[in-house]
């Protein structure tokens, strides 16, 4: 089937949204289908097409953003020869032209299907806030015009101001999750790159941004030092001008500098670098604030390689830890909840370790993509009646 998949971001951009898309989009091409990204060019030094993994991107130029948004005046014209062109339309969401694109679907009489990321909540100002009304605005419209609103859980639908409106459209896809296997060899290199013998390994895998809660793991820090000394927190993902976070990277910055000899930046790392990183760490930490955070792959990717979480209780955020027993959720914004569960977990690590096979069981790659894959042949067929 032809499948044309709409986003706002996409690679090599890194956000949960993104690497989700890029994977379940790789997946389905692997699997015969042809795939079709409609995205921003939100760098200029990026082609406006071209093609990855058995995937082609088009790119659309930026005029320029608002807030977290970009404006591209030429999006309606690829979407539309787009639109023609495919079998079944893929939006994701927020995205403020998704609306647009799903209009087209119901002109030329092709199924659309939403995939529902995460709610909205950006940081105070008045920019902002009319964003944050405009991209609703335009995500109601679209969920109006499509047939079928995918979640990652639906814990997180029900509790979603957006998703619990649209219950009968909603339909559950666990998100695709892939990591390589840690192999002994590469943790070993990777421990001693970093000089981590010795030393008690926190890990989180994010961007530095406000929604990840990162002050409330350095608020944790001096908790946890006072029983192990010798922690170290490994933040691996982006930390240096991330889009929109420049501001809050700055009012870090004292607390980073403050805690240097116990807390390292690693950048962003390759899948094997990536399961390495997580094989060495003795818990992974996932203090996300908000609905923004709707589930957090990289908790499950940790548990893939073996290391336990501790994460937010937030809705769809506590599904993994509750679904395969890996790990503890505390409440959000507590550093002390935080810390206090962290040493749980470090105080008896055996108990919330899993086999790798036991969490594929719940997560993995190919049953997404042919989730995904059923959803689409079902609604193509319908169409077709």
């Amino acid at each position: 089937m032809r499948i044309l998949t709409a986003l706002t971001y996409y690679r090599p951009h890194i956000s949960g949204l993104t690497i989700y898309v890029e994977r379940a989009a790789r997946a389905l091409a692997a699997r015969g289908h042809e795939v079709w990204i409609l995205t921003s060019q939100y760098d200029r030094r990026l082609p406006l097409e071209e093609a990855r993994d058995g995937v082609r991107i088009r790119r659309v130029p930026v005029w320029f953003r608002v807030s977290k948004g970009v404006i591209m005046p030429t999006i309606g014209l690829w979407a539309t020869r787009l639109a023609r062109w495919a079998d079944v339309l893929w939006l994701h969401l927020p995205q403020f032209d998704a609306a647009g694109i799903a209009l087209r679907g119901r002109l030329f009489h092709k199924p659309v299907v939403l995939t529902y990321h995460c709610d909205v909540t950006l940081p105070p100002g008045l920019i902002n806030r009319l964003a944050n009304v405009v991209v609703h605005w335009m995500d109601h419209l679209a969920a109006r015009l499509a047939d079928v609103i995918v979640s990652y859980t639906e814990d997180y639908a029900r509790h979603s101001p957006y998703l619990s409106r649209y219950m009968h459209k909603v339909r559950v896809i666990p998100p695709p999750v892939e990591i390589p296997v840690p192999r002994p060899e590469a943790v070993a290199a990777f421990r001693t790159r970093w000089g981590l013998e010795g030393q008690v390994v926190i890990g989180m895998a994010a961007r530095l941004a406000a929604e990840k809660g990162v002050e409330y793991l350095l608020g944790a820090l001096p908790h946890i030092l006072a029983v192990h000394p010798n922690a170290r927190v490994l933040f691996a993902g982006p930390y240096q001008n991330v889009l929109g976070e420049e501001a809050y990277a700055r009012r870090l910055a004292p607390l980073f500098e403050r805690y240097r000899d116990h807390w390292t930046f690693v950048g962003v790392l390759e899948p094997e670098e990536m399961a390495a990183f997580f094989a060495s760490c003795d818990v992974v930490v996932l203090p996300s604030l908000n609905a923004t955070e709707s589930f957090g792959l990289v908790q499950v990717e940790a548990m893939l390689c073996g290391t336990p979480v501790v994460a937010s209780d937030l809705p769809g955020v506590r599904v993994p830890t509750r679904t395969t027993g890996m790990g503890l959720t505390v409440p959000p914004r507590d550093s002390e909840a935080l810390a206090q569960a962290i040493l749980q977990v470090l105080a008896n690590r055996p108990a919330f370790c899993r086999p790798r096979e036991w969490v594929e069981q719940h997560y993995h790659i190919e049953k997404t993509a042919a989730a995904y894959e059923a959803l689409f042949q079902e609604l193509i067929e319908a169409y077709q009646r």
